[in-house]
């Protein structure tokens, strides 16, 4: 892995992002904002769940007046994430409008493409930065290709179309993507704001497109960076989407905050996207959140789904116990713990873990050896496995990670 790219670093709402800060889990509500309970509650979800950044969507008056007491509510909860406003179109007027909306929110999200729409003079663009301004709050400017600034993108086709040998429009429309992040950001500072209030984003929906965008991104500035696949799809698409697109650019040192933006189902759990987003960060070795559970897929020798429902409990204790374990066991979220089903990589894998246990596998004897830092330290069998290991499991916890 390469080191880290060096950005500036921008404060949002207490939360540093660039420079030597870690990668920060972004999310974003889908509720109507101007539903302000509904809003709380899927925020705080997000936030419980460990995003350190929360989006949500003003678009409308309602929205905007709704957000003052949407983020009073997290706070009388005791939930102090960061809230950022998402702004197209309109936002130069919501953020006049209703001034306690400008000064609620930790950050303001804003698109060059849909702030001027139509317009040549700049002024929507200038009047949310002037806003900015006067509350001291950043920007995070968010190009995307599916509402890419027109007039950058006319410009540079037509200096294309000049060259002796043209590039073909797709390419162009990448370079007028980064053009357009660069170009805003530096007509922000020439409004006056400050350099480390400006965080950049150039949002696509190919995986391969994503990644050049932000190659050729990072070797022209140094704002920090938000990373994400945008429209990555529902399910297995999305995730798998989402993880090759960041993936390479995380290895690259590329990268300051993420967002897994993934299409839930009617009525899914939006907090998968967090999910999504601190594994893969886990995965890469670039911070650790939880515990990680080691489970081999299953085949032939482990016809019997008791392994795959122990890997699932465990897992699921892990994550409802990190919340607690989180202050009281400072390092836990590093632990490895195996959960294999059968003899062939069962204690090998477990050894090479904190604590693992290998299971019995079809026609094998039925006991199971549980590992604790490379060494055998039992054998349990019979109908009590599951609690016998969890109270290992806690002993384990107790014994290494308590705070003294």
């Amino acid at each position: 892995m390469r080191p880290r790219r060096k950005a500036a670093v921008v404060d949002v709402g207490g939360v540093k992002v660039g420079g030597d800060h870690p990668i920060v889990v972004q999310s974003m509500t889908n509720t109507d904002t101007a539903d302000a309970p509904s809003t709380v509650n899927q925020a705080m979800a997000l936030a419980r769940a460990g995003s350190e950044l929360v989006r949500v969507t003003v678009n409308t008056e309602q929205a905007a007046a709704a957000v003052p007491r949407i983020v009073d509510a997290l706070d009388g909860f005791g939930v102090r994430v960061p809230i950022i406003g998402d702004f197209h179109y309109n936002g130069h007027l919501l953020l006049k409008k209703y001034p306690e909306c400008a000064r609620a929110l930790a950050k303001y999200r804003i698109n060059p493409g849909n702030s001027d729409i139509g317009r040549n003079t700049g002024d929507n663009f200038r009047t949310m930065i002037e806003v900015a301004i006067a509350n001291g709050k950043p920007v995070r400017i968010g190009v995307n290709w599916g509402s890419l600034d027109a007039a950058v993108l006319t410009r540079m086709m037509d200096e294309n179309s000049r060259l002796p040998e043209p590039k073909d429009a797709h390419a162009v429309t990448l370079d007028a993507m980064v053009a357009s992040a660069v170009e805003s950001a530096k007509a922000a500072e020439r409004h006056g704001l400050n350099h480390d209030k400006i965080i950049l984003s150039a949002k696509v929906s190919g995986v391969q497109d994503l990644i050049a965008v932000y190659r050729a991104l990072a070797a022209v500035c140094d704002y920090p960076l938000h990373l994400g696949l945008t429209e990555a799809g529902l399910g297995g698409k999305g995730i798998v989407a989402t993880t090759a697109a960041l993936a390479p650019l995380l290895q690259e040192g590329i990268g300051d905050t993420i967002r897994a933006s993934l299409t839930p189902p009617p009525g899914g759990d939006r907090t998968e996207e967090v999910v999504v987003s601190r594994q893969i960060l886990q995965s890469l070795g670039i911070r650790n959140f939880t515990p990680q559970v080691t489970a081999c897929p299953g085949c032939g020798r482990t016809t019997s789904s008791f392994f795959q429902e122990m890997a699932d409990q465990i897992q699921t204790y892990l994550r409802e116990r990190m919340p607690r374990w989180k202050s009281s066991h400072p390092g836990v979220e590093a632990m490895t713990v195996a959960v294999m089903g059968c003899v062939v990589n069962g204690p090998g894998e477990s050894k090479h873990s904190n604590i693992g246990i290998s299971l019995p596998g079809t026609f094998e004897e039925p006991k199971a050896p549980v590992f604790v830092d490379g060494r055998l330290m039992t054998t349990l069998k019979g109908d009590g496995i599951v609690a016998e290991f969890i109270g290992i499991l806690d002993d384990y916890v107790d014994t290494r990670y308590r705070k003294v």
